[in-house]
This record gives structure tokens, sequence and C-alpha cells, in this order.
């Protein structure tokens, strides 16, 4: 734990830091997976607002 002390004699933690990465890019199975996934919410979504505009 990381802690610091000022001229009063107040102590502050701090939190430990996680190892930074970076993020890759997606592979091509990742990328068409997201597309299904994506026309499957735009499904749900259009469904629903066509329910509620009907019921209403």
């Amino acid at each position: 734990m990381y802690t610091t002390v000022n001229e009063d004699g107040v102590l502050n933690n701090y939190a430990a830091e996680p190892k930074m990465y970076y993020a890759e890019y997606p592979a091509i199975w990742q990328q068409r997976k997201y597309v299904i996934q994506a026309v499957f919410a735009s499904a749900i979504v259009t469904t629903l607002v066509l329910v509620g505009f009907s019921v209403s």
C-alpha cells in the first residue's frame, strides 16, 4: 500500500494502480459476433417499440 504523510502527520493511503495495457483490435470472427449481436438487439428494440405503439 502506498502511503504519504503530510506536515500534520495525517496519513494518505493510495490504492495500487494496475499495470496498463493496450487493447487489441478484434479479430474478424469477433467482429461478426458483434454484428450478429447488434442485429438481434435492433430487432428486440424495434419489436418493443412496435408493440408499444400498437398497445397505446
